[in-house]
């Protein structure tokens, strides 16, 4: 996860304070001093740092808090707020264009990942707001450039306009707009080409650009694992072009995370969205107030609960729920259910969108290995469909029949089924439990 060494030291000093009944001045002088040598050592801008570090001082030695019931609850509070607020406080939507298209002009360095994340956002466009996207290939310089963004249009089944290399970043604006009006498009996502460092006369060239397409949007694609560098670049190409928006890239990475908190504040640049992986749908709108409460270890339940629901067939969840209570869950249903959980994204991003998950017993340091549920998913694919309705009919010869067709050891298979069946009595303690509490069982997938 994003943050993870600023997350841990953050919830270490917070939790020191959030059970105390009395806070005192001290108290909250101790606390910064950490909170500023962890934002520090994020790579968070010093200036930032400071006036963030003032900002929740001031509040957190002020009445609301020291009078209140529960001042270290307080604390927390107002670092939450104030974390979120540093972020860019509330969600920046896409600007919409009255008439369409909408136009979104991509600019970078290169190497931030700027033509995948224009097919990302294109693909984002199209599944979550049914938009028809138009993608114009007009990075003319790099290699391969054209190739790449022809290749995700082919990927992801979307349009791209190209006229090949010979013609003018300019021109090639100017066609596509004319195209995408006449085959009405939603929006026009312009790839422009990537610098290696901040060029005058490329710059110019965007300028031209910005001039004939008069985007909606300027959006500047920055890697997060650069840290400080991040920002100075959003500096630098905001004072050229006006940018309207940050798209940070690698979130998921093992970045200390300090060009997210720093952007906003520096540049006054709203982030929109975030790259939370390789996949193409690897892409998320930013929510300040859901990335604080995920650094500050209060999970991201709505997140997480939008994810759920794109993903996860309600019909086939219904189903589930029944089978759930009347005892009749198969291997075949544990498969099917393992499938829709995988296609939420990495579990071990999954888990740190939930409430409190750091602070459980056992789930501190989880390492979620993805290739054991390739296992799992190998020794229930060798069971006949027999086997894997009537687990118990699983004998010792075909145990080792199973072991053998899925190249994994007995041992293996008989971990799972043992697993399987604890799993099955847990579910219906569950179940017990749950009847005549809420009508309809449980309401979300079983993981």
């Amino acid at each position: 996860m994003a943050f993870e060494g600023l997350a841990d030291r953050l919830q270490n000093t917070l939790q020191k304070i959030r059970g105390k009944g009395k806070v005192t001045e001290t108290d909250v002088k101790e606390m910064m001093r950490e909170v500023r040598l962890a934002l520090l050592e994020a790579d968070v801008n010093f200036r930032v740092v400071k006036d963030f570090i003032k900002r929740v001082t001031e509040r957190a030695v002020g009445q609301e808090v020291l009078k209140s019931l529960t001042p270290g609850q307080q604390v927390v509070k107002v670092v939450h707020e104030e974390l979120t607020s540093l972020l860019g406080g509330e969600q920046s939507k896409i600007a919409v264009n009255n008439r369409p298209p909408t136009v979104i002009m991509m600019v970078g360095l290169q190497g931030a990942g700027k033509t995948t994340t224009t097919g990302k956002l294109a693909n984002h466009l199209r599944k979550k707001h049914n938009r028809k996207p138009l993608l114009v290939a007009a990075d003319i310089y790099r290699p391969a450039a054209i190739q790449q963004i022809e290749t995700l249009g082919k990927q992801l089944s979307l349009p791209v306009f190209s006229m090949g290399d010979k013609v003018s970043p300019v021109e090639i604006t100017k066609q596509a707009l004319a195209k995408a009006k006449e085959e009405h498009h939603d929006y026009v996502l312009i790839d422009t080409a990537g610098r290696l460092h901040i060029d005058e006369e490329l710059m110019d060239e965007l300028q031209k650009v910005k001039e004939l397409a008069d985007p909606n949007e300027i959006f500047l694609v920055v890697d997060a694992m650069t840290g400080q560098d991040a920002v100075n670049v959003a500096e630098s190409f905001n004072e050229q072009l006006g940018l309207t928006g940050v798209v940070l890239t690698k979130l998921d990475g093992d970045t200390r995370g300090g060009a997210a908190l720093s952007i906003k504040a520096v540049t006054d640049l709203p982030i929109k969205f975030v790259g939370m992986g390789e996949k193409m749908d690897a892409l998320e709108p930013f929510h300040p107030d859901r990335m604080s409460s995920r650094i500050l270890g209060m999970g991201d339940v709505l997140t997480l609960i939008e994810k759920a629901q794109t993903t996860v067939d309600e019909e086939k969840a219904k189903e589930l729920q029944k089978k759930m209570r009347d005892m009749s869950f198969t291997f075949d249903d544990f498969l099917e259910q393992m499938g829709q959980v995988r296609n939420l994204g990495p579990l071990d991003e999954l888990l740190s969108m939930m409430p409190g998950a750091n602070k459980m017993k056992g789930l501190k340091n989880v390492s979620i290995d993805e290739k054991q549920i390739g296992h799992v998913e190998a020794i229930i694919k060798s069971m006949t469909k027999l086997e894997r309705e009537q687990p118990e009919i699983i004998n010792a010869s075909r145990r080792k029949r199973i072991a053998k067709g899925s190249g994994r050891t007995v041992q293996e298979v008989n971990r799972l089924i043992k697993q399987f069946d604890d799993m099955k009595k847990m579910m219906k303690q569950m179940s017990g439990m749950m009847k005549g509490k809420k009508k309809g069982g449980m309401k979300f997938p079983f993981m």
